[in-house]
């Protein structure tokens, strides 16, 4: 058969494939499985509209109490999200369904890969400028929005990004696509994902953050509903990324155990993830977490949008919903969830009512995106 990247590979060779790789041979059948379909099929063509609509979907309805501590975002998943009332309240001046930066961006990267046939940096670079010098984005970062001015002054993406210590989350918050891009293969997969991350962010833990989400949606495109392998995916993760940032993947193995714990307690230790001993309580912290809400600090916001959606691997709304009762950056943790989700489950797992009602200031609705996933499709298959 031949892989995505033209070479040819046999099943019989699946099995020579190393347990130590953290894939057991059922999963290397799943991937065979996957492999003998081609990307045009429906259920794959599903997947990849259920993350871009799924991260959108995700992005509008936390943009609505963007910045609230948690225990108004649990009101309102309680009060709204979860009752007949979902979608009857927006983030003014918009309505329900306009989506932010994270989504814009993200939706961008796909555009750029249909443009150019493939993942191109350079360009995706040159759409970020764009997109910022025409006043276009909803809900800009700092980071995004320093290393853009300079992008747009000149500066090759190579050396735009922000340096470290700024660790924002505005590189992962976009990273879902090249999940997509490359699927089965790690190696591609990480260095677009590491690639993308430093046009805007340079320190290592945001490019592990941009590691983190492209690779858990690629591996949940891989998995069948219903089989997925929690710890797998963990350990997958944190091994991708132990190279690019150390600590990071120490804090993601945490995951493990804190499925196993009430989502209050895994909040209050994700929340002080990433963070030095004694930097909250000496104040000293870069990335202050008022009422105990998930910052954009990315490790603590990659970590709980990871948590929320292993929580609830088979129940698109619930994954989102926990994303969102996370309080602060509900905006980025939820569509970083709902891609994910979306890219497991498929389009057909989302709220149809919700997602048709999707929308950016006019343009970019939900028929344009699945618009914009046909043609990625297409360009796929012939790549």
């Amino acid at each position: 058969m031949l892989l995505p990247d033209g070479s040819m590979v046999f099943p019989w060779q699946l099995r020579l494939m190393p347990a130590s790789e953290g894939t057991m041979f059922a999963e290397w059948f799943d991937l065979w499985l996957s492999l003998v379909l081609p990307i045009r099929t429906a259920p794959v063509r599903d997947r990849l509209a259920g993350s871009l609509i799924g991260q959108c979907l995700g992005d509008a309805v936390g943009f609505v109490v963007e910045g609230y501590s948690r225990e108004i975002c649990q009101e309102y998943v309680d009060e709204i999200l979860l009752t007949d009332k979902a979608g009857t309240i927006g983030r003014s001046p918009h309505a329900f369904g306009q989506y932010t930066d994270d989504s814009q961006l993200a939706r961008t990267l796909v555009e750029s890969y249909v443009a150019c046939r493939g993942f191109d940096p350079g360009d995706y670079a040159r759409r970020i400028a764009e997109l910022f010098t025409d006043q276009r984005v909803v809900g800009r970062g700092r980071a995004s929005t320093a290393a853009a001015i300079r992008l747009a002054q000149g500066v090759p993406w190579q050396e735009a990004g922000v340096p470290a210590p700024y660790a924002g989350n505005g590189a992962a918050m976009r990273a879902a696509p090249i999940g997509w891009m490359f699927p089965y293969r790690p190696d591609a997969m990480i260095q677009a994902a590491r690639d993308q991350a430093r046009i805007t962010h340079t320190d290592p833990r945001a490019v592990a953050g941009s590691v983190v989400i492209a690779g858990a949606v690629a591996l949940a495109m891989r998995a069948s509903p219903g089989r997925l392998k929690r710890d797998a995916v963990i350990d997958t993760l944190a091994r991708w990324i132990r190279p690019i940032e150390p600590s990071f993947a120490t804090d993601l193995e945490q995951l493990h155990a804190l499925l196993n714990r009430d989502p209050a307690d895994a909040h209050w230790l994700i929340s002080r993830a990433g963070r030095k001993p004694g930097d909250i309580e000496t104040g000293t912290d870069r990335w202050p977490s008022t009422n105990d809400t998930i910052s954009a600090y990315v490790v603590p916001s990659v970590m709980w949008s990871l948590y929320s959606f292993l929580r609830a691997p088979e129940d698109y709304w619930q994954a989102v919903c926990l994303a969102v009762s996370g309080g602060g950056d509900t905006d980025t943790t939820a569509a970083m969830t709902g891609a994910i989700s979306g890219a497991y489950l498929g389009l057909s797992a989302i709220p149809r009512p919700l997602a048709v009602r999707l929308d950016d200031c006019g343009t970019w609705n939900f028929d344009a995106l699945c618009s914009l996933v046909e043609a990625f499709a297409a360009t796929r298959s012939r790549s």
